[in-house]
């Protein structure tokens, strides 16, 4: 049997076929992992995606990267001969767009010493751009691709649920409970490398086993630390291992919905995996052999971490990375209001836990975005440096937890140190230069970290901190008298116009210490205007 309930590209026969209803949009996803390449093809009709067929090939970059750090050459090549096997297949099958095909590769390929090799050599031989996923991209897709399940389903609607998935080389785990992000992390926990790691210590089988289960398991008393055992708690698996486990012990080969596992199962099945050489295992349920090494490890973690919460039962999911991926290429924006709110609710909690002055924050955030959206003609960003402007606005002051003299650059310090759901460590870059550059000197030559930015990105920050700076200004105060700003462009000048708000000499003054920087970039001063 297929265990993973997806086709190899070695079948002769071709079932998928775009249909020639109106409107539809064929597009394809093909997601490099550790132990296999898949491509999903699928079509989009009006915001709706329709999976059509799913082609693997295993191809085993882990074992490479895990071992010795970097990608052997007989391995990149092999990964060619797949990928231009997919590409002949989109070609004879008319996809040729190559907006509506999306290339991503996983832990794998982001930890190779000589991953922009093997990019290279990928984009050279098969037209693929290959865009590697941060351990940020991932969680976003996880949480786009499982909110709208999570919200179907009533007793998990009400719940906390843990969604889980072991990779090769990393574990993947999110927790909500609505729509709120509980905990989001990820462990260097993969069973791909759980395997290594044993393997170069020469450990005994008998020894194997206990080595695997005391590294879940400092990963499990984390996630029970972070995410308490009440008010209801479900364990969710995501993963073709997860996905075996349905069918070898319910006989469904692709449910639609998700399926719940005894506990006691999954467990026995682990442990009768791990017993069983990888070889017999492929030959016995006609896995692949990167397939059949990593499905021990992952149903054993995921049977050890359901036992925790002492749950009878674990959650398995069809839901994979790929219909993420499908979702935003359907979507206009890759940033749903959902997930914006959940990036917005993580920043200030980081802000709480520096103990900011939350009043004067939350204001400069809002009146920043007041003026994105007046300047939006001169500056041309989008929604995404809108949410980093207000995210850097939340925590532009937290470095005064450490001393408020150059408190900017503690803040920079403390945001380039924090994780904060949701973005990838381009953008805290950029977000920790916000805060950085909120006031005193503007960026210089000198500044090592900000030359260090590609052009676009210094763009970025000098056109968003221009903003936050006369945002800041405007609550000088700390009282956030200044409200319902408008804007308008007068012979050179920026004229803010404040209602009701009197006496503005104050504003003024912090307007000239902080507003050069504005003028600098935007090529016009502010003048701050009352209005009855």
């Amino acid at each position: 049997m297929n265990a993973k309930n997806e086709r190899d590209t070695g079948n002769a026969a071709a079932p998928f076929a775009p249909t020639d209803r109106p409107g539809a949009q064929p597009v394809a996803v093909i997601d490099i992992g550790s132990s296999s390449i898949r491509m999903s093809l699928a079509e989009i009709r009006d915001g709706n995606v329709r999976v059509l067929d799913t082609l693997q090939q295993s191809v085993a970059l882990g074992k490479d990267v895990f071992t010795c750090g970097s990608i052997h050459k007989d391995r990149i090549e092999e990964c060619v001969r797949v990928l231009r096997s997919f590409r002949k297949f989109l070609d004879e099958h008319g996809l040729r767009d190559r907006g509506a095909i999306r290339a991503v590769a996983t832990t794998a390929v982001r930890e190779a010493a000589n991953r922009d090799v093997f990019l290279d050599r990928i984009y050279m031989a098969t037209g693929f751009d290959v865009n590697v996923l941060s351990e940020a991209d991932t969680t976003r897709l996880t949480y786009l691709s499982m909110l709208p399940h999570v919200r179907r389903e009533n007793h998990l609607a009400r719940s906390t649920v843990i969604i889980v998935e072991m990779g090769g080389g990393t574990t993947e785990v999110l927790a909500v409970r609505g729509e709120n992000v509980i905990l989001s992390n990820t462990y260097r926990l993969g069973a791909l490398r759980l395997r290594q790691t044993a393997e170069q210590l020469r450990a005994p089988a008998a020894q194997t086993r206990e080595l695997m289960e005391n590294a879940m398991d400092r990963a499990i008393d984390h996630i029970r630390f972070s995410v308490p055992k009440r008010g209801g708690v479900h364990v969710v698996a995501l993963g073709g291992d997860a996905r075996y486990a349905v069918q070898a012990l319910t006989g469904e080969q692709a449910p639609e919905g998700m399926i719940g596992l005894p506990v006691r199962s999954v467990a026995s099945l682990a442990s009768k995996l791990l017993e069983t050489p990888v070889e017999t295992i492929a030959e016995r349920y006609k896995m692949p052999l990167s397939d059949a090494d990593t499905i021990g490890p992952a149903l054993l973690f995921y049977a050890r971490l359901a036992r925790s919460y002492s749950l009878r039962h674990l959650l398995v999911s069809p839901v994979t990375m790929r219909h993420g991926l499908l979702d935003e290429m359907a979507s206009v924006s890759e940033w749903t209001e959902a997930f914006q709110r959940q990036i917005l609710r993580a920043a200030r909690d980081i802000g709480r836990k520096y103990r900011h002055d939350e009043a004067h924050a939350e204001h400069v955030a809002e009146l920043s975005a007041a003026l994105f959206t007046d300047l939006a003609s001169e500056h041309r960003l989008g929604k995404r440096h809108e949410l980093l402007l207000k995210v850097g606005a939340l925590l532009h002051d937290i470095g005064t937890f450490i001393s408020t003299a150059s408190h900017h650059k503690h803040s920079m310090y403390l945001i380039q140190n924090s994780e904060l759901f949701g973005l990838s460590a381009e953008d805290l870059t950029l977000v920790a230069h916000l805060a950085r550059y909120h006031r005193r000197a503007p960026p210089r030559p000198t500044h090592v970290e900000f030359m260090a930015l590609t052009r676009e990105q210094r763009l970025e920050v000098c056109l968003l901190a221009g903003i936050l700076r006369v945002a800041d200004a405007l609550d000088v105060s700390h009282t956030q008298r200044i409200k319902n700003i408008s804007c308008h462009r007068e012979e050179g000048h920026l004229v803010i116009e404040i209602p009701g708000a009197g006496d503005l000499s104050l504003e003024d003054m912090a307007l000239r210490q902080k507003g050069p920087m504005f003028q600098d970039i935007y090529g016009m001063d502010v003048l701050l205007r009352p209005r009855e």
